[in-house]
């Protein structure tokens, strides 16, 4: 049985990040921890995409075979170590699926959802949509929808043609225009805040003057 007051949930998330081949490091300095006061820490994949990153638990302790500071790495799922006050850290064991759901079901399912992100494009000098990225309008309506009580962060992007100035306006422009999109198909725009970044952040990187039809954006959070 895992004790659920020692425990401190890590959920850790890499796209792209291969659990096969971690290789998991184990260094404890001195006496293995307490599990009276130890804190547990474990490694969950992301519930939306089943993704399972990694993480290493540290401490200011120094392993004496090696005097460095300690860690243990976690990469597969429901890996877990206990960490102990003076920083030391147990062998990595897996926690079975039915403990986790038994001790912590209820806490992970009071987490909130993940933000969700869209982008979309327009076209050259222009607040007006691809007709791509117009298409994705009923998608990201859905997607607020399903959270009682959205908010929405709308920031708008452009590329180097123009000036600093002229392009956070434009960048800008955009953004309100998808604000005021979102609020014909029924979003309430007081749940949304827009923002310019103009070609202050560049989705590729261009010297100035330069046509690139993926930096002329607006980014849309929705947490």
């Amino acid at each position: 049985m895992i004790n659920q007051r020692l425990a401190a949930l890590l959920v850790a998330t890499a796209a792209g990040i291969s659990s096969a081949c971690a290789t998991r490091q184990v260094q404890t300095p001195g006496p293995p921890p307490d599990p009276k006061t130890a804190t547990l820490v474990m490694l969950l994949p992301d519930a939306d995409t089943g993704t399972t990153g990694r993480a290493t638990v540290s401490s200011k302790a120094t392993s004496r075979a090696s005097n460095k500071p300690a860690s243990v790495e976690l990469a597969n799922p429901r890996e877990s170590t206990l960490v102990g006050i003076n920083g030391s850290a147990t062998k990595v064991t897996v926690i079975s699926d039915a403990d986790v759901q038994q001790q912590f079901g209820s806490l992970l399912s009071s987490l909130p959802p993940a933000p969700q992100y869209f982008v979309v494009y327009f076209r050259f000098e222009s607040d007006e949509l691809t007709a791509e990225s117009r298409a994705l309008v009923p998608d990201i309506l859905r997607a607020v929808k399903d959270r009682p009580v959205p908010e929405v962060v709308v920031t708008g992007h452009t590329d180097t043609t123009g000036t600093p100035p002229s392009n956070r306006e434009l960048g800008m422009k955009r953004a309100t225009m998808v604000r005021a999109l979102l609020a014909d198909a029924g979003l309430d725009q007081t749940s949304v805040e827009v923002t310019s970044h103009g070609e202050a952040a560049l989705l590729v990187q261009t010297p100035d003057d330069t046509y690139e039809p993926r930096n002329r954006r607006v980014e849309i959070t929705i947490r």
